[in-house]
């Protein structure tokens, strides 16, 4: 018998890393779990959610940060911070 309901909630589903505190990820819903950026709790889901970032070189932004907007932020901001352009 599964410790988890319909939702997912009662296990964590942290696949790696995780700055997320054990009590918290077990009452969150998988479907939570997975809308984390990778970098703050590792769930693998990256790939799932497009939770990526698109730089091209060394950032200024936090991973986290990058992970967590769209494509279209991350280009706005100056080369010099969050580079995303292929030399």
């Amino acid at each position: 018998m599964s410790s988890t309901n319909e939702h997912g909630q009662g296990a964590s589903h942290a696949t790696g890393q995780s700055s997320v505190p054990e009590s918290i990820q077990k009452a969150a819903p998988k479907k939570l779990e997975d809308q984390l950026p990778d970098s703050v709790h590792d769930t693998n889901s990256n790939k799932d959610t497009g939770k990526v970032s698109h730089a091209t070189g060394p950032s200024m932004v936090p991973q986290a940060l990058q992970e967590a907007v769209p494509k279209s932020v991350e280009e706005f901001l100056p080369e010099s911070i969050h580079p995303t352009n292929p030399k």
